[in-house]
């Protein structure tokens, strides 16, 4: 009885280990379906685009002086101090201003400081600052107009109302006064740059851009929010922005900025010739490598993962890099459709203005074409790039490629050190509810983090190799 109970056992063992050692076998030999791209997908052409120098564009990038009108080099400092981290290698007084801003002379020969791109177009990562990365610290949740009214007051009491200060000021002053509330956004890291553009368009004539302090066109009500894409990403795309409505001359949709203090069109002229030697450095820029280590291993395991759930639209990687360039429609991707709807409906004056404005002319046109969709982004650089989609909504590649993950309300530090090197991404707390403007909620207008849910097909260590793949690129 004792023999053959054991003989039992040990065919029912044989039995359970043979069905194991199969399903392993299996699992070896899985082969995951391809990711075909989505109905209604569409190809974005691509345009000529200007050549410059591209130590020029990154000087003038950096210290040009197209923004005109700022605040006297005086009262900048005593409002805002100095920086002596000169990170990116300045000369003269810009040695001693913050990154965001630049000293210059403005047209009466004042020297002023103004904000320059890198405020929303570059960030730290472990104290380390990344030109070209887009900026998910800054803080829009307050109205930035209110306190530059104060610094106005200080200039006209320090050097007097009419003096040459005053006057290098005032375009500043008054633009940035009126554009602040119209700006504000519901938690830190998102931006409002879509609302910018339609406010300062509002106020301009589409002609000659000349200011009025009345608005000629409506001024939309929506905040659309927007997660800033790395500069770098820009050499492989068709086309501008996440729904892709930037076509044709790059350059021209960049020199833009200028239009926060612009005079007239005669001066955008002399700021839209700079810019091709800013577009030639943009299109410089390589991504940063991922900092820590890689298993090479896991990652060739995610490579065949990737180039059969991701590779159709995001594009190939390495050796034969090739990208597609693909806006995949909002009922097919499934993420927050506010932007791409409100440029097809409560955007609708500012994209007529744009596309009859100075903007659209000769030599070098630049139009907006609205399309219910967005562009699948090239991924290089994908570790540092976080938080993720176009609204910023998700913290780490993990919580992306596995959508039942996602939290609701999530809170980060805001510590630039304060990254998670495992799901990769920010570190962050799940929160029960929103209501502050560090914790992130989705269950606003325009900050829902649905959508992209190719992921979640995926089996746990798929997923694994997947983002060890990606870190890669």
């Amino acid at each position: 009885m004792k023999i053959f109970t054991h003989s039992k056992i040990s065919i029912f063992s044989f039995f359970i280990c043979g069905i194991i050692l199969f399903n392993i076998s299996c699992r070896k030999d899985k082969v995951i379906p391809v990711e075909p791209i989505p109905a209604g997908a569409i190809t974005i052409p691509a345009y000529d685009q200007r050549s410059g120098d591209a130590v020029a564009g990154y000087d003038y990038l950096v210290a040009g002086d197209y923004i005109k009108s700022g605040i006297p080099r005086d009262i900048f400092t005593t409002f805002f101090g100095s920086d002596s981290n000169n990170e990116l290698g300045r000369t003269g007084d810009n040695a001693n201003i913050n990154y965001q801003y630049t000293a210059t002379n403005a047209s009466n020969g004042v020297r002023i400081v103004a904000p320059n791109c890198l405020q929303c177009h570059a960030q730290k990562i472990n104290n380390e600052l990344v030109v070209g990365l887009g900026n998910s610290m800054y803080d829009f949740t307050v109205n930035q107009g209110s306190g530059i009214q104060l610094v106005g007051a200080a200039i006209n009491q320090f050097y007097g109302n009419g003096s040459p200060e005053q006057e290098a000021s005032e375009d500043f002053i008054k633009v940035t006064s009126v554009i602040g509330e119209h700006l504000i956004t519901e938690v830190i890291g998102v931006n409002p740059a879509d609302k910018l553009a339609a406010v300062l368009a509002a106020h301009r004539n589409p002609t000659d851009l000349v200011w009025t302090d009345v608005p000629l066109l409506p001024i939309p009500e929506a905040v659309v929010p927007t997660d800033v894409p790395a500069f770098w990403l820009l050499k492989k795309k068709n086309a501008m922005f996440y729904n892709g409505v930037g076509r044709q001359d790059f350059a021209r949709f960049m020199m833009a900025s200028n239009l926060l203090t612009v005079v007239d069109s005669t001066e955008a002229r002399e700021v839209d010739n700079n810019f091709n030697d800013v577009l030639a450095y943009i299109m410089s820029i390589e991504a940063p490598e991922y900092p820590e280590n890689i298993d090479m291993n896991l990652a060739d395991e995610g490579a065949a993962i990737f180039e059969r759930k991701c590779q159709n639209c995001h594009g190939q990687y390495g050796a034969n890099e090739s990208y597609p360039n693909l806006l995949i429609p909002t009922n097919a991707v499934g993420t927050d459709p506010l932007v791409a709807q409100t440029y097809q409906d409560g955007y609708t004056d500012f994209v007529d203005w744009y596309n009859m404005s100075w903007f659209s002319t000769n030599p070098f046109p630049a139009i907006i074409q609205p399309e219910d969709g967005y562009i699948a982004q090239p991924l290089d650089g994908i570790w540092a790039t976080a938080p993720y989609l176009h609204n910023g909504s998700v913290p780490t590649l993990e919580d992306l490629l596995n959508s039942s993950q996602r939290p609701t309300y999530w809170e980060r530090t805001f510590d630039d050190s304060d990254l998670d090197y495992q799901k990769i991404g920010w570190n962050y707390t799940v929160r029960d509810a929103g209501g502050s403007n560090t914790i992130y909620d989705t269950t606003l207008p325009g900050y829902s983090n649905q959508g992209h849910t190719y992921g979640d097909s995926l089996e746990d260590s798929e997923r694994t190799a997947l983002i060890e793949y990606l870190k890669i690129l």
